[in-house]
């Protein structure tokens, strides 16, 4: 990813959520995101960003950013782990199903595993189905962790998936 990439990829993060966590979050919540704000945050994350992130896009034929995925070090509360983890990964709405979050995926792991990685984590939506099976059948288990997330004021409820990378 580049500074350049970060204007499609807050288009496709927030088109994202705004499909992906239609009846999981409060409708006003998602109708009020910008694009264009998440952009500036992005590009501010962007610069400030530790080398052990990882911002990855996928492009199609013609070079337009179809995806992105972002990794590092598992954080657990202000500490970081020997584990990897999956922060967000996102796919422009018309290429779901089409093999680019898996390829991000993919990338992900691989990347993480080089990295000498043992296990990579990620949290999802509890009552995110979807991406659950995503997940699952790329080797992710709920690992029985939860999070407690509230958003305008209704609980969003999170589990902790985990996969071996091999060593």
């Amino acid at each position: 990813m580049t500074l350049a990439d970060c204007d499609r990829v807050s288009e496709i993060r927030v088109r994202g959520w705004q499909t992906a966590y239609r009846g999981l979050m409060p409708q006003p919540y998602l109708d009020g995101l910008d694009a264009r704000e998440d952009a500036e945050r992005r590009r501010a994350l962007f610069l400030r960003a530790p080398d052990t992130m990882v911002n990855l896009v996928a492009q199609d034929d013609g070079g337009r950013v179809v995806g992105w995925a972002c990794h590092g070090p598992y954080r657990d509360g202000e500490r970081h782990t020997e584990d990897a983890e999956l922060y967000a990964i996102y796919v422009d709405a018309g290429r779901v199903g089409t093999g680019v979050g898996h390829a991000l995926l993919q990338e992900s792991i691989r990347r993480c595993t080089a990295a000498g990685h043992e296990r990579m984590l990620l949290w999802v939506l509890k009552d995110n189905a979807r991406a659950r099976r995503f997940y699952e059948r790329a080797g992710f288990t709920a690992d029985g962790a939860e999070e407690a997330s509230e958003v305008d004021g209704v609980a969003v409820p999170e589990v902790r998936y985990a996969r071996a990378l091999a060593g």
